[in-house]
């Protein structure tokens, strides 16, 4: 929250309208010179994407993120969020890294780890947060104290809707944000204003009569054009479920071990994709190629080390072996495979444990041993 809130009464001088655009304008200049590639202005009615978005929750395709729910219909009515809330800014921070290894070579080695490209670097909200608490200061600077706040991710927003109708791309059957000049590996992020900008005209859709992502998903988690059942997708399984990831997907999920890309590889509109010019995405620790051997050597105090500053960190130590554990069950059988997934098969969480078995057998090697109860965490 910004000591400048949107409940601020503070006037601002963009009084009119010539002068609300010549500010937009301003925005979108101060914004490219921060790192970010567009900057758009969205109005904040929506109801039509409030209505899509309670009809997943009752589907129950949250899942277990109750926190999808939590804030009842805040997150689709940002002046309920935010009182005083008038536009919102929404920018696109682009993140696919120039210099990591082929995505579809590395998914097709399944003795190499497959991260999410956009993991594969520093730690994105920071990042973005910081920068369009950056861009804030420059509209005080220039007009006057206003009431904002700053979004990356860090509250109940429905940012696809907003990015679209600030017009940066359309939600595409996916339901990812596509730009049809720049694909759709990039970043939201947002700042809600109690300025009364005017609002860029909605981007229209552009899939067409394209279908490519929905058979590319490996689980089946896009149900249908623009409707994706969290519960299936390898990103909710890897990243979001916090304990044992059902068996029926545990084969789908290859050696993807954090986050899943391909229903965006699939994507045509990718070709036109940019790489991000930010070094912070570049790739830390080889973990574009990584293989899956070696990362599950990793100790808990690699983990925390090599990890520092990732948006991997969050999904902690366990679940980081419990995701190899799949992929190495996965895996061409080798001894190096065999060994690395016997080495774990008497760790102190139930949860690595019953992966590392589930991963033995696909080797079709007996159950090993359990450890006696009270055996110390690895």
């Amino acid at each position: 929250m910004s000591a400048s809130t949107p409940e601020s009464d503070s006037p601002s001088t963009a009084d009119t309208l010539p002068e609300r655009r010549a500010l937009v304008a301003a925005l979108r200049r101060w914004a490219r010179e921060l790192g970010f590639a567009r900057l758009g202005v969205a109005a904040i009615d929506l109801a039509a994407d409030e209505a899509h978005f309670l009809a997943w929750l009752e589907a129950g395709f949250q899942g277990e993120m109750a926190y999808m729910s939590r804030h009842g219909v805040k997150r689709s009515r940002p002046a309920e969020l935010v009182p005083g809330t008038v536009s919102c800014l929404s920018v696109r921070m682009d993140y696919w890294p120039a210099t990591a290894a082929d995505a579809a070579g590395v998914l097709g080695a399944s003795s190499q780890a497959y991260v999410s490209r956009y993991a594969l670097g520093r730690d994105y909200h920071k990042l973005m947060r910081n920068r369009l608490q950056r861009l804030a200061e420059r509209i005080v600077a220039a007009i006057g104290p206003f009431g904002y706040r700053v979004f990356t991710d860090s509250a109940p927003v429905l940012e696809r809707a907003l990015a679209r109708d600030a017009g940066l791309g359309w939600i595409g059957k996916h339901t990812n944000l596509i730009d049809r000049d720049a694909g759709s590996y990039f970043f939201l992020g947002e700042i809600y204003v109690d300025l009364d900008l005017p609002p860029d005209t909605p981007s229209s859709a552009h899939c067409g009569s394209c279908s490519a992502c929905l058979p590319a998903c490996p689980t089946g988690a896009i149900v249908a054009p623009y409707r994706l059942d969290a519960r299936r997708c390898i990103s909710y399984l890897t990243i979001e479920l916090e304990g044992v990831i059902p068996e029926e997907f545990r084969s789908a999920i290859g050696n993807r071990v954090y986050g899943c890309d391909d229903c965006q590889i699939a994507c045509p509109w990718n070709k036109f994709a940019r790489p991000s010019a930010l070094a912070d995405f570049a790739p830390r620790h080889g973990l574009d190629a990584a293989a899956l051997t070696d990362l599950f050597a990793w100790t808990s105090s690699d983990f925390s080390d090599k990890t520092r500053g990732s948006a991997i960190r969050r999904i902690g130590y366990e679940r980081w072996l419990r995701n190899l554990a799949v992929a190495l069950g996965n895996a061409a059988t080798s001894q190096r495979v065999l060994g690395a997934l016997a080495a774990r098969a008497d760790h102190s969480s139930a949860i690595v444990r019953e992966h590392v078995q589930w991963a033995l057998a696909q080797h079709r090697v007996p159950p090993l041993s359990q450890p006696a109860a009270g055996s110390p965490p690895d």
